[in-house]
């Protein structure tokens, strides 16, 4: 079992995939069961390969021939489960710490099916949440699309992309699968999540590749699960073709999806001094606003930068039935403002203009502004000037 300030992990002692959790909050035992599947391909004519995917059935449970060897390993920063497979080196760590990181569980996949023959593997998460086969995907990131698992359809019109996140919900729960890659998901029974982490193909399938997918890699994917408690659900509403993660949920993704890049390089004797800390806001970005991008913009007259840098926004919309205080996190909201003159640590805003989203055109009535006001689901760029 693996534990902290937020939940409790309960794990199969024969498999060592996770069998249980326990939210703190409620003292709610939830069952969120964890499994590997194999998908083989059609005997017909036409058979899976790099763009169609003919599975021959359903899926076929992941069997180990030999118990697996499965590694607990306990500290004070976190704990995790590695089980080691012969397809997959699986681990699931648990962050003992306050705030973000301790509230999901990260799931690691590390993949080695090169030795396969026509077959597709994928990890699938069974719980006891009464989705009724519906579930949300969302579209490159930026929302939230609602799908339904249709049983008049073949079962591969049913798996559909996720680029960032998809779940399932009730009226008491909702289960957030955060994905590092993009990857083909489905709910083909109410209450599952499952999606396909690598496939290995012998025979083109005639859509102009021209051969299988044998080049496969070792793959690592990287997960996030997130489980939330909804407040104040009218069922009626569930009808609704627009969804929303929370708050903590968008920043997950943003935690899981914008990693930060540590880079080295070699302390010469130009050197003097060393940078102990770095801080270039004065304090965080709202919860539910974005830096898309910040970067100089050519000059006109020469290959170096101008003057100016272009600032692209994007404001997150969110659901406030879940709660979004005592998180943990270092941000808040502020209805969509943003005083951007007292963003920037030791750097003065010279101007700042609105313009198109690709810079291409100014606005006829375009000014200096101070603050900045956006919608939720919107992205707005910005002419800026620091000195």
């Amino acid at each position: 079992m693996l534990e902290n300030h937020y939940m409790k992990i309960w794990f199969s002692g024969n498999s060592g995939l996770v069998e249980k959790i326990n939210t703190k909050e409620d003292n709610k035992n939830y069952r969120i069961k964890l499994e590997f599947a194999w998908y083989g391909t059609t005997s017909n004519r036409d058979k899976s390969g790099a763009y169609l995917f003919l599975p021959d059935g359903e899926s076929k449970p992941y069997v180990f021939s030999d118990p697996p060897i499965i590694r607990v390993t306990h500290g004070i920063i976190f704990s995790e489960v590695t089980t080691f497979f012969s397809h997959v080196t699986h681990t699931v760590r648990l962050y003992k710490v306050h705030g973000l990181e301790g509230q999901s569980l990260e799931i690691s996949n590390i993949v080695d099916i090169r030795g396969e023959y026509n077959r597709e593997i994928a990890m699938r998460i069974s719980s006891d949440i009464e989705s009724h086969n519906k579930f949300y995907t969302d579209l490159n990131g930026y929302q939230i699309q609602p799908r339904q698992t249709m049983s008049k359809l073949p079962l591969q019109a049913n798996f559909y992309p996720m680029t960032t996140m998809a779940y399932i919900q009730d009226s008491k729960i909702r289960l957030t699968l955060h994905s590092a890659q993009s990857l083909g998901v489905a709910s083909l029974k109410s209450g599952q999540l499952e999606v396909i982490m690598d496939r290995r193909l012998m025979q083109d399938d005639n859509r102009g590749l021209g051969q299988g997918v044998q080049d496969n890699k070792i793959t690592a994917n990287l997960f996030q699960l997130l489980l939330e408690k909804r407040n104040e659900v009218n069922m009626k509403e569930e009808q609704s073709p627009v969804s929303y993660p929370s708050i903590l949920s968008h920043v997950t993704s943003s935690f899981i999806n914008h990693p930060v890049i540590p880079m080295i390089t070699s302390a010469g004797s130009f050197i003097s001094s060393l940078l102990n800390t770095f801080s270039p806001l004065t304090s965080s970005m709202p919860c539910d606003m974005h830096i898309v991008n910040l970067r100089t913009i050519q000059s006109k007259t020469d290959s170096g930068p101008s003057e100016e840098a272009a600032l692209i926004l994007h404001r997150k919309g969110f659901d406030c039935r879940f709660a979004n205080t005592d998180l943990g996190l270092l941000c808040s909201t502020t209805q969509g403002k943003l005083r951007v003159h007292k963003l920037f640590n030791k750097f003065h805003v010279e101007s700042l203009i609105s313009t198109s989203l690709s810079l291409m055109h100014s606005f006829p009535d375009a000014r200096n502004i101070s603050e900045i006001t956006m919608n939720p689901m919107e992205i707005n760029t910005y002419r800026i000037q620091l000195r």
